[in-house]
């Protein structure tokens, strides 16, 4: 029941039981001191002996009546007044859980704002996501930003990957329409897709780099990859919002989201449809995969040989940008 509609209640029954009696029992006070006025100026005998019992009698009823009204005002609260705010805390405590329960599944528990260098919290956190974690779920552009994490901490994980398909010119329109937005005008964007497409070779070469961390890696490559990044965990998942409207930034907006919240279970039913496409190429990497056996994926997927030179040339772009963002991001080496 609504606050207002007890607190009306309580008002009338307090008017009931106190300003109406209180009135009755003020002119029963002022009759009996009336009557004990007029009898003291009396002479003794009957009319005075009249006024005076009168006057007692009044008296009496006006105690009596307030001890009754007290007992009366007592009772009432405790069969009226009691149960309706009992009953008014348990809807409240019923709503109050509904909302709870609403924020865990469509809110997010932290909201991180864009910033054009990596924020040292939202670092902390997620790394704190994936010690804990069994399993890392990634879908992104390159998965640069995944195996430098892989290679960051000490555990050992199952990890799927979904990234963009080099080669399909499809693949990264998106992340380089984000790009040319965030560049401005004169921004060259045969030369944007230039760096997208050796983005993608580095993070592959990332990926087979923090092998030793993981029990087993599943990279899907795929032609139409959504433009936000998607990182999850056992208990919670990251969205990187790429899609945002708003102006462009090195490091978009993120939310995360609860183990038990509806966004964590749409994610995770993506992956498995991704995982599931008959028509994706993919790689598996393990601690056992040597360079050969990963050039050859690596040629399969990407449509271009990879050379001694190649790979190393492409090993030490990644370990540049890790040791870059691992400083920025205070990831600990």
């Amino acid at each position: 029941m609504p606050a207002d509609a007890t607190g009306l209640r309580t008002h009338r029954i307090h008017e009931i039981f106190w300003t109406r009696t209180t009135l009755l029992l003020t002119t029963l006070l002022v009759v009996s001191g009336l009557a004990f006025w007029a009898s003291s100026s009396l002479d003794t005998g009957t009319g005075r002996s009249l006024l005076t019992a009168v006057a007692t009698g009044t008296m009496v009823s006006a105690v009596v009546g307030f001890g009754q009204t007290l007992i009366t005002a007592r009772a009432t609260r405790e069969a009226m007044l009691n149960p309706l705010i009992e009953e008014s805390r348990k809807a409240l405590r019923e709503l109050s859980e509904e909302y709870r329960s609403l924020n865990q599944e469509f809110f997010p528990t932290h909201v991180f704002e864009a910033s054009v260098e990596p924020d040292p919290a939202f670092n902390a956190l997620m790394m704190e996501d994936l010690r804990r974690a069994k399993q890392y779920w990634f879908r992104g552009f390159s998965g640069r930003y995944a195996a430098v994490r892989l290679l960051a901490a000490r555990s050992e994980w199952e990890v799927r990957a979904v990234v963009a398909d080099p080669r399909e010119r499809s693949a990264i329109s998106g992340r380089a329409r984000y790009l040319a937005r965030r560049e401005g005008a004169d921004t060259d964007l045969d030369k944007i897709r230039d760096e997208l497409h050796e983005e993608i070779r580095i993070g592959l070469v990332g990926l087979f780099l923090a092998r030793s961390r993981c029990t087993r890696i599943d990279v899907t490559v795929v032609a139409d990859p959504p433009l936000d990044r998607v990182e999850m965990f056992d208990d919670s998942v990251w969205i990187t919002l790429y899609s945002d409207p708003a102006a462009p930034s090195p490091y978009p907006r993120t939310l995360r989201f609860a183990e038990s919240s509806f966004i964590h279970g749409m994610e995770r039913a993506d992956f498995g449809r991704l995982h599931a496409t008959r028509d994706a190429r993919r790689l598996v990497i393990t601690p056992d995969t040597g360079r050969a056996e990963f050039a050859a994926q690596f040629a399969r997927v990407t449509g271009t040989a990879l050379t001694d030179d190649g790979f190393g040339e492409l090993e030490a772009a990644f370990h540049g940008f890790r040791r870059d963002f691992s400083a920025k991001a205070e990831l600990e080496s």
